[in-house]
């Protein structure tokens, strides 16, 4: 049985003693239930104070973005390879922010999926549609086309090994959350992609996190979805207590 998958993405928050601290805070969380895999994905710049403070337990830590390089004279870029040095076992890749702020293109994110497994890193690929692409109903053709996209190109086995984060835009950091209804909806459409591209097997392994204002108060209803694998935690992810109660509400959906 696949392990439910919460997962904080920090973003450009903390300094270097809060994202120890934190660190520290809710490592425990990790062999809590062994239905539910926990991590975080600090900035960069604290990956290894936190990969540090979480040494010996199950915590597993990401980071937020990689370069498509392995090395070379790429200013300010950080790569595959480098993050795995830190200690990291996953990393996000196709945020929206990196999307819609950035400007990052369906083909630099495919890039960045391959250097992720070229590094031995999982990669968390996020997917998800603006409000007016919602309300103009294209929801369906946004997520098929960030998803077979983002996989283009790899293996059924490298596809097991990703993860993919729904995440609807407008959702995101809004206060706004997906009903779980339509959280499921999407990732049942998801599914039915994987299915078509690589077969039911492979679909049924890969784990789909829901994202988007994600807090305690509503973290058992969207877990408990039959289609919904884990979540992509973002502000909630900041405080311990917050984290640590849609932790416990995840696995209290899967019993």
């Amino acid at each position: 049985m696949k392990r439910m998958f919460i997962c904080g993405n920090w973003k450009m928050h903390t300094n270097r003693l809060e994202a120890v601290g934190l660190a520290k805070a809710i490592k425990g969380l990790a062999s809590e239930s062994a239905k539910v895999e926990v991590g975080a994905c600090p900035p960069f710049v604290y990956l290894l104070a936190v990969a540090e403070a979480v040494a010996g337990s199950d915590f597993s830590v990401g980071a937020q973005n990689l370069y498509f390089e392995p090395k070379g004279a790429f200013t300010g870029e950080v790569s595959g390879q480098m993050l795995a040095d830190c200690g990291c076992k996953y990393v996000i890749i196709g945020h929206s922010e990196r999307r819609h702020v950035i400007g990052e293109t369906d083909g630099v994110i495919n890039k960045k999926v391959h250097a992720a497994f070229a590094a031995k890193l999982k990669p968390i690929l996020c997917v998800g549609e603006l409000l007016e692409e919602r309300e103009a109903g294209k929801t369906e053709d946004v997520v098929r086309r960030h998803v077979t996209e983002g996989l283009k190109g790899l293996s059924p086995g490298q596809v097991c090994e990703t993860v993919i984060a729904y995440e609807p835009v407008w959702a995101i950091g809004t206060g706004r959350t997906a009903t779980p209804g339509q959280a499921n909806d999407v990732h049942v459409f998801i599914r039915g992609l994987l299915s078509k591209m690589h077969g039911d097997v492979t679909a049924k392994a890969v784990r789909i996190q829901y994202g988007g204002s994600v807090k305690p108060e509503n973290a058992y209803e969207l877990m408990a979805q039959p289609e919904v694998d884990g979540a992509l935690v973002g502000g909630a992810s900041l405080k311990a207590d917050s984290f640590s109660q849609i932790v416990r509400e995840a696995a209290r959906a899967c019993e």
